[in-house]
C-alpha cells in the first residue's frame, strides 16, 4: 500500500461504520465513487454471501449425485452462476434491509456509520443501486430452466418482508431461515427442473442451521434491539439460548444426514459429516451469550460448517 493509499484508507476508517471489516479490500482498494455502495451491499463482509451460497452448492452436489452425475465436482457452471448470484442477491437483500432500518440504525452505535443512516448514500441512490443488482440477478436467473426461474423469482417475497418481521415477531430468524436457504430448493431445481424430497429435507436442515447461527449473531445486538424496539430469538430465548441452540443444531445435523440418505450418498458421507457435526458442537461448547466478540466469531465460524458439509458431500458422491 502506497503512502497516499494508506492515508486514504485511514481517512475512510474514521467515517466507516463500526461493524465494517477494517482490513478489507473494499476499504483499501475501492474507488471513492463505489466505496459507499460496496459497503451498502456488505461487500466488506463476505460471511453473509457464504451463508447464502452454501445451501445452493450443497443442493447442486446432492441432486447431481441423485441423478447420476459422475464428475468429481458436477455442474461446475451452475456452481459459478450460484456463486455470482449469491453475492449479488445478498447485496440486494442488505440494501432492502438497510432501507427498512435506516432510522433505527441511526440510533445504534454499531450501525449509525452505515452509508444510509450516515447520509453518505441517499435513499434514491440506494434504490437505483438495488435496481442494478436485481437486473444482474435476473440475468443470472435467466440462464436456468423455466421452473427454477419461477422458483427464484418467488423468493423475492421473502427478501422484501424479512426486515419487517423483526418489528412484529420474536422469530425473524425463522423468516431469515426460509430466505437464506432457498438455494437448497433452487440448486435441486436448476439441476433437474423439479423438486424431490431430499431437497425439501435439506431446506429444512438449513432453516434450523440459520435459526442457530443467527440467534448467536442477534445476541450481539440485544441491548440495542430493546432500545429501538425490534425483536429477535436472542431476546425470546434469553438465558435458555443454549437449550434452543442444541435443538436447532441437532435437527440441522439429523436432517442433513437424512437428505444424504435419501439421495443415496455412500457410507463415507455419514462418516465425514461427523466432523461437520463436531463444528456445531464446538460452537455450543464455547458460546457465551454476553460476549459480543465471541458471538461474532462463532457466527462467522458457520462458514467452516458449510465447507465441511460440502466436503462430506463430495466424499459421499465419489
Amino acid at each position: 500500500m502506497t503512502k497516499s493509499s494508506k492515508s486514504k484508507f485511514n481517512e475512510r476508517l474514521k467515517t466507516a461504520p463500526e461493524d465494517t471489516v477494517k482490513q478489507n479490500w473494499v476499504n483499501k482498494m475501492s474507488p471513492d465513487f463505489a466505496w459507499g455502495y460496496l459497503q451498502l451491499m456488505r461487500a466488506d463482509r463476505p460471511i453473509g454471501t457464504w451463508l447464502l451460497l452454501w445451501p445452493g452448492l450443497w443442493s447442486i452436489m446432492l441432486s447431481s449425485h441423485y441423478y447420476g452425475e459422475t464428475a468429481l465436482i458436477p455442474n461446475f457452471k451452475l456452481m459459478v452462476l450460484f456463486t455470482i448470484g449469491a453475492f449479488v442477491m445478498r447485496g440486494a437483500g442488505c440494501i432492502v434491509n438497510d432501507l427498512w432500518d435506516r432510522k433505527a440504525d441511526a440510533m445504534v452505535e454499531r450501525t449509525k456509520g452505515r452509508p444510509l443512516p450516515s447520509g453518505r448514500i441517499s435513499v434514491f441512490g440506494a434504490f437505483v443501486f438495488l435496481g442494478i443488482l436485481c437486473i444482474i440477478g435476473l440475468i443470472i436467473l435467466l440462464q436456468l430452466n423455466l421452473f427454477t426461474i419461477y422458483l427464484g423469482a418467488s423468493s423475492l417475497i421473502l427478501v422484501v418482508i424479512y426486515p419487517l418481521m423483526k418489528r412484529i415477531t420474536y422469530w425473524p430468524q425463522l423468516i431469515l431461515g426460509f430466505t437464506f436457504n432457498w438455494g437448497a430448493l433452487l440448486g435441486w431445481a436448476a439441476v433437474s427442473g423439479e423438486i424431490k424430497l431430499p431437497a425439501i429435507v435439506l431446506y429444512c436442515a438449513g432453516i434450523f442451521w440459520t435459526l442457530g447461527y443467527d440467534t448467536i449473531y442477534a445476541h450481539q445486538d440485544k441491548e440495542d434491539d430493546i432500545k429501538v424496539g425490534v425483536k429477535s430469538t436472542a431476546l425470546r430465548f434469553g438465558n435458555n439460548t443454549h437449550k434452543w441452540l442444541i435443538g436447532f443444531y441437532l435437527l440441522c445435523f439429523i436432517l442433513s444426514l437424512i437428505a444424504g440418505y435419501l439421495a443415496n450418498l455412500n457410507l463415507f458421507f455419514f462418516l465425514a459429516m461427523s466432523v461437520a457435526g463436531g463444528q456445531l458442537a464446538y460452537q455450543l461448547k464455547l458460546l457465551k451469550i454476553d460476549d459480543r466478540e465471541l458471538c461474532l466469531k462463532l457466527f462467522k465460524s458457520n462458514h467452516h460448517f458449510g465447507i465441511l458439509f460440502f466436503i462430506a458431500l463430495i466424499i459421499g458422491h465419489i
